[in-house]
């Protein structure tokens, strides 16, 4: 059978995508792309100074260890022997290669407490958008022309037979009457 893809939308319903006459997605195009909202954040609310909206604060309690920040990072290899060629004079004193200290723990970090002055994520308020219009039709053309963009991942993909109607049920009609897929819409 010819593969079926349609797309249904006015404005009183949610674009749907199908494949087949199955349902593979839908949302309405002024929610789903770039146009203006209906609100927005009002340019003029500002975040109080004193509002608090970190959830997590180091913990005062916790204190950092005596003797933390004394353990090196890296320490002289313990199984490192001078080479037997080496020579002092020519090739200055021999230092054992430093490896990673098992005793070191990294840089001290305070516990994490739930922060008792939090009030939330702030969020300006919402005022009506001057450039938003209820109602206005998205996209409303006379055109004799249609363009399509079409990316092919897998070599040997032809599109052919495109029909361009609003009418799903004359489209399903010449699907079914088509179901070899060598057969051409009339131009």
């Amino acid at each position: 059978m010819v593969p079926l893809i349609h797309y249904a939308y006015d404005h009183s319903t949610p674009l749907k995508v199908f494949f087949d006459l199955e349902s593979k997605a839908k949302g309405k195009l002024v929610d789903d792309w770039g146009f203006p909202k209906p609100m927005i954040d009002d340019p003029a609310d500002k975040k109080p100074a004193d509002w608090v909206d970190e959830t997590m604060i180091d913990d005062p309690e916790d204190k950092k260890p005596d003797g933390w920040d004394d353990i090196p990072a890296q320490v002289p290899d313990p199984d490192a022997t001078k080479p037997d060629d080496w020579d002092d004079e020519d090739d200055g004193e021999w230092e054992a290669p430093m490896v990673d200290n098992p005793e070191f723990k990294g840089e001290w970090r305070a516990k994490k407490i739930d922060n008792p002055a939090y009030k939330g994520e702030w969020s300006p308020k919402q005022i009506a958008n001057p450039n938003y219009e209820e109602g206005v039709q998205l996209a409303a053309y006379d055109t004799a022309m249609l363009g399509f963009e079409l990316w092919i991942v897998n070599n040997g993909t032809i599109f052919d037979n495109i029909l361009v109607t609003d009418d799903i049920e004359y489209a399903k009609a010449q699907v079914s009457a088509r179901a070899d897929s060598s057969a051409r819409w009339p131009m």
